[in-house]
């Protein structure tokens, strides 16, 4: 491993959505900077999506700061999203750095120090955008240990292919849970469990309204959409929802060895479970930091570490900035990120 010291004074963890916009705006403000990407192409978290996945919105709603991503039929599913955000990364110029792993960011005095697999760099503020596809998150559950079929997240899932005719109980009242459940009806024998009944969002209520509404409660002004329901009805879910083939179940107690178990007694075989259960940060590599904490999750002023500016956090979410996670809202935290490390 060789030590390099790094001159542009800004370093960027990630190179998917969140980490191009904030290279977008440190570009715009003339900063030299780095961007340093664990993966081997562009695309970000879109690379290792499932075959059906599709946007909330058209492209013209699902857009990176500077250059609107090109029309597309209907709603872009992964592979228009990944060639955006290539010719994004393409049309910038921006110093993407492939293939390098950052371990741990280190504040010993003035600055961080960044110890990756290629090398030690130095850096003035630091943009963590390494998002949370790389951190899925399964529940603790009695009995998992004891099943004797296949357990997998909705991140290893492609497609319904391999699960024609086979028993799937799919867990997850979201939007991943409602959109894996609709790719595997007609092709194999779904259960769709979850905690709470399932709440679809009116039919025209797309990608397009939940960033207004975000947008708004970022302004303090409005009490966001969350009463109208939790799932976006996309065409697919549509689709299946009015078949009446997304029949929801409550969740069971437990595992068996063949399959899983309800409290009331009731039992069914199973051949693979889905748990489509949400993601966590990856944010492992500012460990050595020792950051304050609040709930598991280092305390932030918006998109920046709480009492350290220089530290930014893009593209995680409502934790660090409401739609932070979606394209179209991404870049309002990302600029505001570098506004503030810049002061």
């Amino acid at each position: 491993m060789t030590t390099r010291t790094l001159a542009s004074q800004a370093l960027v963890v990630g190179g998917g959505q969140a980490g191009l916009a904030t290279a977008y705006y440190l570009r715009r403000a003339g900063v030299e900077y780095v961007v340093l990407d664990d993966q081997d192409r562009p695309g970000g978290a879109w690379r290792h999506t499932w075959d059906s996945l599709r946007l909330f919105s058209p492209a013209t709603f699902s857009s990176l700061p500077g250059w609107q991503m090109p029309p597309t039929g209907g709603y872009p599913d992964a592979e228009h999203v990944v060639d955006y955000l290539t010719q994004y990364e393409q049309r910038y110029t921006m110093p993407v750095r492939r293939g390098v792993k950052v371990i741990a960011v280190e504040a010993p005095g003035a600055g961080y120090r960044v110890t990756t697999s290629e090398g030690t760099w130095h850096a003035d503020a630091v943009f963590n955008a390494t998002g949370t596809w790389s951190r899925p998150f399964i529940p603790t559950h009695p009995g998992a240990a004891t099943f004797s079929g296949e357990q997998l997240h909705s991140a290893q899932y492609r497609s319904w292919e391999p699960y024609t005719g086979r028993r799937v109980v799919v867990v997850g009242g979201g939007n991943s849970g409602a959109q894996i459940a609709a790719d595997l009806s007609g092709q194999a024998e779904v259960t769709w469990c979850t905690t709470e009944p399932p709440r679809f969002l009116p039919d025209e209520v797309d990608g397009r309204e939940l960033f207004r509404v975000a947008s708004l409660r970022a302004r303090g002004l409005g009490e966001g959409i969350g009463g109208l329901g939790d799932i976006v009805a996309v065409p697919p879910v549509r689709t299946a929802r009015d078949a009446g083939l997304l029949h929801r179940v409550p969740m069971f107690e437990r595992f068996t060895a063949e399959g899983v178990a309800w409290s009331d007694g009731t039992t069914r075989p199973v051949d693979a479970v889905i748990w489509c259960t949400g993601f966590r940060p990856q944010l492992s590599h500012l460990t050595p930091l020792g950051l304050h904490r609040d709930d598991g999750l280092p305390s932030t002023d918006g998109p920046v570490a709480a009492n350290r500016p220089t530290l930014g956090f893009v593209g995680y979410g409502d934790w660090c900035g409401l739609a932070s996670a979606t394209l179209i809202g991404v870049g309002q935290w990302a600029r505001q990120a570098v506004q503030r490390a810049l002061r």
